[in-house]
């Protein structure tokens, strides 16, 4: 049943369990770590150019199999199959990183290859069940309420993660090392704990005609196909996800780059710390509140503001030039962030046929993640040619003015529309 408090408050808890991930180890600890222990002896072009392929191969592979997954999952009925699936791979690598020693970089590199398709692999079956939890009335606020929970709840891991980084001897830990190698191990923890609830209390819908998951498999390949039929016919979802293809690339570098691009600057690593903390406990009102102001001006109109937030916060950031200006930035993005992953979201749930949620989420999610390919490679490139971290993070502002210029040939009501057809 939909628009339950039980089902959002479990399938929101999601959010809250696989965010210490993103917060803890995507933004924060692994890019410091990275750079000063594991790739120790490289220097600051060379270990930011690693860890850009880094993430960008988790992107290729999450691009690569994210459609088929998807058509697989609503024809056998196994979105909940695939969310466990990926959410233990994710969990297992992240508390592989534990047991890697200093400058051992190829092995922290893989295992967080191996993390990070988890967590966005899941995202792909999590995100589809939003359309069985929340009507088309209430997905902008459940949708919205997610992310929040998630920014609250990787924020507060984050936080007791920093304190064990900076005071270690009062949790029995020899040094800050060790502290980052234990808060590993404590995000894998905190992700299987709070994944718990969407397995257990979040019905997925039945499929008519669904098959078993041998058979589902075969029938993947055939959906997939049907789905790129679907989307040609569907316009409207075609020019939104190119559209979101180019402006969530821009994002997810800047969640996944800042850091990096901060000590290259040389600012110190707690001050970089602390710019993550306010990003987290900035966006958790503010997905909240950015929910509410784009059901003022149109979830449309959100959008695109952001979107042209973003690209006033890359040209600031180019400018930047003490840890103050780093604080400030970390509000603007906390402001931000959240809303546009959320409406983002929920606006592609009001594109697509719901009985193709799993298929259509994989693209959505293909998109999103084949994109990511290209920012953080494109800022690791143009730092190890240029010699300059600040002409880097130009380099993304290009994808947020071509993805803004997309979304504003999008037609929500013309796509809403297609949707209820597509359903009669």
């Amino acid at each position: 049943m939909k628009d339950t408090k039980k089902s959002i408050i479990s399938w929101a808890l999601y959010d809250w369990a696989n965010s210490a991930f993103a917060t803890t180890v995507m933004a924060g600890f692994f890019p410091l770590f990275f750079k000063a222990y594991w790739a120790h002896g490289a220097n600051v072009t060379e270990s930011t150019f690693y860890l850009g392929l880094a993430n960008s191969l988790a992107s290729v592979i999450v691009a690569a199999f994210s459609p088929f997954l998807g058509a697989i999952a609503d024809k056998g009925t196994a979105k909940k199959k695939f969310l466990f699936l990926f959410s233990y791979l994710g969990i297992i690598s992240t508390g592989g990183l534990w047991f890697v020693m200093q400058g051992h970089w190829q092995l922290a590199a893989l295992l967080y290859v191996a993390g990070a398709v988890g967590f966005s692999g899941g995202n792909i079956f999590y995100d589809s069940l939003l359309v069985g939890v929340a009507s088309r009335k209430k997905v902008d606020f459940v949708s919205s309420f997610g992310f929040a929970l998630g920014y609250i709840g990787g924020g507060l891991l984050f936080l007791l993660n920093v304190i064990m980084y900076q005071k270690p001897h009062l949790f029995g830990l020899s040094d800050g090392a060790a502290a980052i190698r234990v808060s590993f191990l404590s995000v894998a923890l905190w992700w299987a704990l709070f994944s718990i609830p969407v397995f257990l209390f979040i019905k997925e819908p039945e499929v008519s005609g669904s098959v078993p998951l041998t058979q589902a498999v075969k029938a993947g390949f055939r959906e997939l196909k049907n789905t790129l039929q679907n989307i040609r016919h569907l316009k409207v979802v075609g020019v939104f996800l190119l559209a979101y293809w180019f402006y969530i690339d821009g994002v997810d570098t800047v969640i996944r780059m800042a850091v990096d691009y901060g000590t290259s600057l040389g600012f110190d690593s707690s001050a970089l710390i602390v710019a993550l903390l306010i990003v987290q406990f900035v966006a958790f009102p503010g997905a909240l509140a950015y929910n509410w102001f784009a059901s003022k001006i149109g979830i449309k109109r959100g959008i695109l503001i952001a979107i042209i937030a973003y690209c006033c916060i890359t040209v600031l950031g180019f400018f930047m030039q003490n840890e103050g200006h780093f604080f400030i930035l970390a509000l603007l993005v906390g402001l931000f962030q959240g809303g546009i992953q959320a409406l983002s979201r929920s606006f592609y749930a009001r594109l697509i046929p719901e009985q193709k949620a799993g298929e259509f989420y994989g693209f959505f999610n293909m998109l999103g993640k084949f994109a990511a390919v290209i920012g953080p490679f494109l800022m690791g490139f143009s730092a190890y040619v240029t010699g300059s971290s600040r002409v880097s993070i130009l380099s993304i502002l290009i994808l947020f003015f071509i993805g803004g210029i997309l979304f504003l040939k999008v037609d929500l009501k013309e796509g809403e529309k297609m949707a209820r057809e597509y359903l009669a």
